[in-house]
């Protein structure tokens, strides 16, 4: 399973290039789950849910299933924050998995920059960015720069960096 990263500041635009990808990358006939990560904390249940109730009375893990979907919720309590590699070891097998944030984690990323945002560029510091989506001219220290509105060319730089077998979609490869 094949995995790349979306890495930024906030308001770089890191989750609409993702939620554009993904749709781009589907039609072109690769199958992709993404995994996003936050400083946060985060929750997804609901105070008053049998299912909230389930995990505040002491749950290591709650699984809450319909005939739409499924997710199972896992209290880490006073375990350490699982690593990226085990995490990606509980999804099914993809094509490819785009991952947004873990930032540290030494996977390939690309580096989604706005220079409106008034943040550095981190890949001049972190050589895990293998290239820089952007709006505007930037020096990027040598990586290859690609459109941040050209949702095409950024699939078509993660295709072709993550080796990922040609498809054949509607009888066109």
């Amino acid at each position: 399973m094949k995995t790349f990263g979306m890495i930024g500041w906030s308001g770089s635009g890191k989750t609409t290039l993702i939620i554009q990808l993904i749709p781009e990358l589907i039609g072109r006939g690769y199958s992709v789950s993404s995994m996003k990560h936050t400083h946060h904390n985060f929750d997804i249940d609901k105070p008053g849910k049998d299912s909230y109730e389930h995990r505040v009375a002491g749950a290591k893990q709650v699984l809450i299933t319909g005939s739409k979907r499924w997710a199972l919720l896992n209290e880490n309590r006073d375990q350490e924050e699982s690593s990226i590699d085990e995490l990606l070891a509980k999804m099914d097998s993809v094509d490819l998995v785009l991952i947004e944030g873990f930032k540290k984690h030494p996977h390939s990323k690309m580096e989604v920059y706005r220079p409106s945002v008034e943040r550095p560029l981190l890949a001049l510091e972190d050589k895990s960015v293998v290239a820089i989506a952007t709006d505007e001219q930037v020096d990027g220290g040598g990586l290859p720069i690609i459109d941040l509105n050209d949702v095409a060319a950024v699939a078509d730089f993660i295709i072709e960096f993550c080796a990922l077998e040609k498809r054949i979609v509607d009888g066109a490869a």
